[in-house]
């Protein structure tokens, strides 16, 4: 059973920067495409950042493109979501995908102005 872990969210000033992490268990993040969603209050989930299997074709929503990194650890099956010069509206809950269909619980990213 595959079962993925966030951590790293915080309270963080705007312009400031976050490390999150997804540890995975029940499968290998080597072999498989991965990606961070976020949430905010009121909106849809949305699609942050993805990385194929290879590593060679990374995917970013325009809204953070240039400021958050996805990257993977294969020897600690582990997917990061590195975030710079955060905004206000980077406020939410990010959430590590896993195909097909596997979720994490999610971390709280809040930044203030």
């Amino acid at each position: 059973q595959v079962r993925l872990v966030e951590s790293g969210g915080g309270l963080v000033q705007a312009g400031g920067s976050l490390r999150l992490s997804c540890g995975a268990s029940g499968m290998k993040v080597s072999n498989n495409a991965m990606a961070w969603y976020r949430q905010a209050p009121g909106k849809q989930r949305e699609l942050v950042a993805s990385i194929t299997s290879g590593g060679s074709a990374n995917f970013y929503a325009d809204s953070v493109k240039a400021r958050f990194t996805i990257s993977r650890n294969n020897a600690k099956n582990t997917v990061y979501l590195h975030v710079n010069s955060l905004r206000p509206e980077d406020t939410a809950v990010y959430y590590c995908y896993a195909p097909i269909d596997n979720w994490g619980q999610g971390t709280q990213v809040t930044v203030s102005s």
